[in-house]
């Protein structure tokens, strides 16, 4: 079945975040967004731009629902702390090696209360850790790490225990990351803790659009 004009508006709007965002804020003039989205969708007639235009007030309309969970999540985050753990490391190991090995790794780390994650991929293991045991881990693992990333930095983030039940606070956060033009290099999330591995070099400038006022 063909969409309607409509549909097509909605699909556009979605598919353009900066037209959503704008929408969202009531910074958007609507008979400029229907000629933009007409020309864009290759719809010349009169009545179609008015129908895109209708469309477009309804879809903010929707909005304003986002907006309520927004604050909520905003709320939740003015009430997080934030960890930093500066000279982190990230190995990308092969799957095919000696699990019992991996495991005593993890445990000698641990026993020296060393950071270490480890996280199991469909064709790889991925370790997160303190640079100090970048050593250790090439005496066992050598032969079977794929790729390794120095000066990193990982971000722990703590919030309330309502963080489980509001949904969108991990689609914000990584929205907030693309935004400001900063790779997640690894994620995280443990109950209430939400973790980040970035470039050392980001770390002022995430720090900015993380912090959130009461």
């Amino acid at each position: 079945m063909e969409k309607t004009t409509a549909e097509l508006t909605g699909e556009y709007i979605r598919e353009h975040p900066d037209i959503k965002n704008c929408l969202k804020k009531g910074l958007i003039n609507y008979s400029s967004l229907s000629r933009h989205i007409a020309k864009e969708l290759d719809i010349e007639k009169k009545t179609s731009k008015e129908a895109i235009l209708i469309a477009a007030r309804r879809f903010r309309q929707g909005l304003k629902k986002e907006l309520d969970n927004e604050r909520k999540i905003k709320h939740i985050l003015s009430r997080s702390e934030l960890e930093i753990r500066n000279k982190i490391i990230v190995f990308i190991l092969e799957k095919r090696l000696d699990i019992d090995s991996l495991n005593d790794l993890e445990k000698i780390i641990r026993s020296d209360s060393g950071l270490c994650f480890v996280l199991e991929g469909s064709g790889n293991y991925t370790i997160i850790t303190q640079e100090k045991y970048e050593p250790l881990i090439d005496k066992r693992f050598r032969s079977r790490t794929i790729k390794k990333s120095r000066s990193l930095t990982l971000i722990t983030m703590t919030s309330p225990k309502d963080i489980e039940t509001t949904r969108g606070v991990v689609s914000f956060l990584t929205s907030l990351f693309g935004e400001n033009g900063v790779n997640i290099i690894e994620f995280l999330s443990c109950w209430t803790d939400t973790l980040f591995v970035i470039d050392s070099s980001d770390l002022q400038k995430t720090i900015a659009f993380l912090s959130f006022s009461s």
